[in-house]
């Protein structure tokens, strides 16, 4: 990216997050971001010198407070990025009432008050970028995914409605639906031999995505070469969702 930009970003410490912030700090921006765990956030903050504040994503008074807060400290939020997510897998019978409202409270909720808050500030500037994440589940049906799923797809329809009632005001808004992604929220998963082996034989390219990944496509959805790019989700998931390889002998 070649203009100098203020990023938010919430969830900046988790995996993503975190590594779109290293990117976007790299390339000479100014980053912001907020998180729940406050040593993970104090430690990130004065490791890349940058804003960082704790917020719990899924009560939107907190959301309101931290969003107006960083963008006093900011001046002006260019771009906004959710990184605020949670893994569930579970077949319907055997999700509880309080499972099912986590996830849809750290997914869907957590997503719908940050872009309440921040659409307000984008529509004075007359201008800005915001980028949520999905789930390869929630384009395709995979076993033990419907919470998440239902989540997920709840918010890609927010995204698109969203993009189109903020498009008026020069507002981009968009979405990454990744699949597995090598990240600490994948740790169960990935850190299992087996499982991760599986997950790998399920992706037609044999492998499961990493940070930087996801990371380098979100930079450039917020980049001025992404000007004319809204209401859409990229699926970065190894071709899971789209395409059945060829069988090996």
């Amino acid at each position: 990216m070649n203009n100098q930009k203020n990023h938010l970003i919430g969830g900046i410490t988790g995996g993503i997050g975190s590594k779109l912030a290293m990117t976007l700090i790299a390339d000479g921006h100014e980053v912001a971001g907020f998180a729940r765990n406050k040593d993970k956030l104090d430690q990130f903050g004065e490791q890349n010198m940058c804003h960082t504040t704790n917020c719990d994503a899924t009560k939107p008074d907190e959301v309101t407070e931290t969003i107006q807060d960083l963008h006093q400290e900011l001046g002006s939020i260019d771009t906004y990025t959710h990184a605020v997510g949670s893994i569930f897998l579970k077949p319907a019978h055997l999700t509880t009432d309080a499972d099912w409202m986590h996830t849809l409270e750290t997914n869907l909720h957590s997503a719908f008050y940050a872009l309440r808050s921040v659409c307000k500030i984008m529509s004075k500037q007359g201008k800005g970028s915001c980028l949520f994440f999905s789930t390869a589940a929630a384009q395709t049906g995979i076993a033990n995914h419907e919470a998440i799923a239902a989540a997920k797809g709840g918010l890609e329809a927010m995204v698109r409605s969203a993009a189109a009632s903020y498009s008026t005001r020069g507002i981009r808004i968009n979405a990454i639906a990744p699949s597995l992604t090598d990240t600490p929220l994948s740790q169960s998963i990935v850190g299992d031999a087996q499982a991760l082996e599986i997950s790998k034989r399920m992706h037609p390219l044999g492998s499961i995505g990493h940070a930087a990944d996801i990371a380098s496509l979100a930079a450039w959805i917020h980049s001025e070469n992404a000007q004319f790019v809204t209401g859409q989700t990229f699926v970065a998931d190894g071709g899971i969702s789209s395409i059945v390889p060829k069988l090996r002998a």
